[in-house]
């Protein structure tokens, strides 16, 4: 979609009332997004296709977000076209890692609300995001398209089995599978999570594990975290999975950027953002390699 072709498919839509603004917003390494303004309302358009490389399937990008907003969660889908999901647009604060680490106790509880809540209101088909597979198609992804790093793959695909096996058998919830703090908005009367573009059935600890890994949760947060997710202190056994799963997180948002290097036509240094997502994962799998398992 050229830019003048999408802004003609916006302003095609039936919904608007009266003439129309039409402005990018920034920010987003996936979508490209518009502020759209009529007589009536603003709204944000999320503007992308099917992504197959990433597991971006837009039907389920659109049944999550109708869930999501039916629950309370996300603002409400004003309409839906190909490749066009359009939302109200929410006033408000877009967090940064910080302000998520000062509302910590107010993110974890709406992120169990939303494992909790948002499934009662999903239609139709829907994936599954199993961090696991994700790592081994994207292996497979990166060695067909001769990534610069392939020789890096044996390694890590050894690790990523070490890092399966060790997080075991899971409970499943809907999890939004990409909680970076741009995610959560603030409206100055409670919090909205949003994008879910990454939305399937997954373990709720690659949703804990991206909340503390993506906005510098230090042992404190994290032990405060899984102790209200799960009503309880976390003992060596969930310790150990969290962090299991915490580094598939780590190296599938990594192999994730490999990919990106590849595939993606938008303007952002994947490079660099491959190498430090690298260096964080070995960072956390250090960590979880001296762990006692028991």
């Amino acid at each position: 979609m050229a830019g003048d072709t999408v802004e003609a498919r916006i302003a095609e839509l039936p919904l608007w009332q009266g003439s129309i603004s039409i402005e990018p917003l920034s920010g987003g390494i996936t979508n490209r997004n518009f502020l759209v303004r009529d007589s009536l309302r603003r709204a944000v358009v999320r503007v992308g296709g099917d992504i197959p490389v990433h597991g971006i399937m837009r039907f389920n990008e659109h049944a999550a977000s109708f869930a999501a907003a039916e629950a309370g969660i996300s603002p409400k889908v004003l309409a839906t076209a190909p490749g066009l999901l359009v939302l109200d647009y929410v006033e408000g604060r877009t967090f940064d890692p910080a302000a998520v680490r000062a509302r910590r106790d107010d993110c974890v509880a709406l992120v169990a609300r939303a494992h909790c809540e948002v499934a009662e209101h999903l239609r139709g088909p829907l994936l599954s995001f199993n961090v696991f597979h994700v790592l081994r198609d994207y292996a497979h992804t990166l060695r067909e398209g001769g990534h610069r790093l392939v020789p890096m793959l044996p390694d890590l695909a050894a690790r990523a089995r070490e890092l399966e096996l060790a997080a075991g058998a899971v409970d499943l919830v809907f999890g939004h599978n990409d909680l970076l703090a741009a995610n959560f908005i603030d409206d100055g009367k409670r919090l909205w999570l949003v994008d879910w573009d990454y939305a399937g059935f997954n373990t709720a600890l690659f949703d804990l594990g991206g909340l503390s890994s993506n906005n510098g949760f230090d042992l404190a947060d994290e032990t405060a975290m899984l102790s209200a997710y799960f009503g309880h202190e976390p003992g060596p056994s969930l310790w150990h999975r969290f962090r299991a799963v915490q580094c598939a997180s780590l190296l599938r948002e990594a192999m994730w950027s490999m990919v990106s290097e590849l595939h993606s036509t938008l303007a952002f240094d994947y490079v660099a953002y491959t190498a430090e997502n690298l260096a964080r994962f070995e960072a956390a799998f250090t960590v979880f390699s001296e762990m006692d398992p028991s």
